[in-house]
C-alpha cells in the first residue's frame, strides 16, 4: 500500500512455511469527533479519575487494579504479576487449521489489517494468496500482538492477504436464549416464498462500498462548513498548563505502533534515532599548563604596566615570580576543577 505505514512486523508460519510480512491498518475511523465545551467560557471539558466515594480526583500512583469476583468482592493484582501472565512474543502468525471460507460467521470478525510480504518473501506471498483463492479456505492463527493474544483469519482479499482478527468463542454470545422463529412452524406459503425470491433477484446487484454513504455524518458535516461560512464561530481558548491525566483508553493501533517501536525497528535493522552520549573530552596536562602560564605572564605584564612606579628592568623579573608559582598551582588544581581562575589572574586582577 502506497503511503501506509508498517504497524508490526512479523511472519505467517504453518509447517514447514515461513513468510515474512509486515502488517498494515486496512480500515480509518471516519465518525463525527464531538468535543466537550463548557458553554459559558468556551474552554475545553477534559476528563479526570476519580474516587467514586469521595467525588475526590487522584493521581495515578494510587491506583492499582483489580478483578471483579463477582459478589462485590476484588482481587487486587500487582503489575508484576500482571505482566507475567502475559503471554509470549514471537513475531509470528502460527496457522493452526486451515478451514472453508464459509464456516466463520460475520459476527466473530472484529478487524481487519492488510499483510504485505517483507525481506524477498514476495513468491511465498503469491503462492499461498492463490492457493487459498482456489482452495477457497482461510487460515485460522493465533498472534501477540503487543502483549495481547489474538485469534485470527488469514484470508486471500483480491490482491492482498487479509489478517482479520476475530473474537474468541467466549465473547460471542450464543443464539439459544434468544426468541427466534422456527422455520417449520411457521406457514410459509409457495407463493409467498416466490414473490419474495422474485423481489430480492430485483434488488440484487454489485458490491460497490462507494454507494453507500454515512448520511448523519455527512449531514453534520455539511452543517458544520455552512455555519463556519457565516463566521458562525466560537474561540477556544487551549490551556496553557497540560489537561489532566485521563483514564487509559486502549487502541489497539496504538499498541500495534508501540510494538513496532519496541521490536519491529531492531528486527528490520534499523538504526535508533536517539543521538549517542558522547562523553567530554579531557584535556591535556601540557596544554593545561601553557594556557595556564601564558594566561600569568599577560597578567603579570599588565599589572607592571600600569603601576607608575614599576622599574622596566625588574618588572619582567617580577612577573615571573608569581607567573611560575601561580602556573604550577593553577596546572594542579585546573585537572580537578579547570573551571576557576588561576592564582596569577586572580593577583593580576
Amino acid at each position: 500500500m502506497a503511503g501506509s505505514r508498517v504497524l508490526w512486523k512479523g511472519a505467517i508460519s504453518f509447517g514447514l512455511v515461513h513468510i515474512p510480512v509486515g502488517l498494515h491498518t486496512a480500515t480509518s475511523e471516519q465518525g463525527i469527533d464531538f468535543d466537550w465545551l463548557d458553554k459559558r467560557t468556551m474552554d475545553r471539558v477534559g476528563y479526570k479519575r476519580i474516587n467514586k466515594r469521595t467525588g475526590k480526583e487522584i493521581t495515578s500512583e494510587n491506583i492499582v487494579k483489580g478483578v471483579d469476583t463477582g459478589d462485590g468482592e476484588y482481587v487486587v493484582l500487582s503489575k508484576e504479576e500482571i505482566e507475567a501472565a502475559y503471554p509470549r512474543t514471537t513475531q509470528t502468525i502460527e496457522i493452526e487449521r486451515f478451514v472453508d471460507a464459509g464456516e466463520i460467521p460475520f459476527s466473530y470478525l472484529e478487524r481487519p489489517y492488510y499483510l504485505t510480504p517483507i525481506n524477498k518473501g514476495a513468491k511465498v506471498y503469491a503462492l499461498l494468496r492463490e492457493t487459498l483463492h482456489s482452495a477457497g479456505k482461510v487460515g485460522l492463527a493465533t498472534v501477540v500482538i503487543q502483549t495481547k493474544q489474538h485469534l485470527a483469519a488469514l484470508m486471500p482479499c483480491g490482491p492482498a492477504l487479509v489478517l482479520n482478527l476475530l473474537r474468541w468463542g467466549d465473547e460471542v454470545r450464543p443464539v439459544d436464549a434468544l426468541e427466534l422463529p422456527d422455520v417449520g412452524s411457521q406457514k410459509i406459503s409457495a407463493g409467498e416464498r416466490k414473490m419474495a425470491a422474485q423481489l430480492v433477484s430485483e434488488m440484487s446487484g454489485k458490491w460497490k462500498p462507494d454507494d453507500f454513504k454515512d448520511e448523519f455524518r455527512e449531514q453534520v458535516m455539511a452543517l458544520v462548513e455552512r455555519k463556519r461560512d457565516a463566521g458562525n464561530t466560537e474561540s477556544v481558548t487551549q490551556p496553557e498548563e497540560s489537561a489532566p491525566e485521563t483514564a487509559e483508553v486502549i487502541d489497539l493501533t496504538a499498541l500495534l505502533k508501540r510494538s513496532l517501536g519496541a521490536r519491529g525497528g531492531k528486527a528490520a535493522g534499523g538504526s535508533s534515532d536517539e543521538p549517542s552520549e558522547s562523553k567530554p573530552a579531557k584535556a591535556s596536562p601540557s596544554a593545561s599548563k601553557k594556557s595556564t602560564s601564558g594566561s600569568a605572564k599577560k597578567a603579570a605584564k599588565k599589572t607592571a604596566k600600569a603601576s607608575p612606579t614599576a622599574n622596566k628592568k625588574t618588572a619582567p623579573s617580577s612577573a615571573k615570580k608569581p607567573a611560575a608559582k601561580g602556573a604550577s598551582a593553577t596546572s594542579k588544581s585546573s585537572k580537578a576543577k579547570p573551571s576557576k581562575t588561576s592564582a596569577a589572574e586572580r593577583k593580576a586582577a
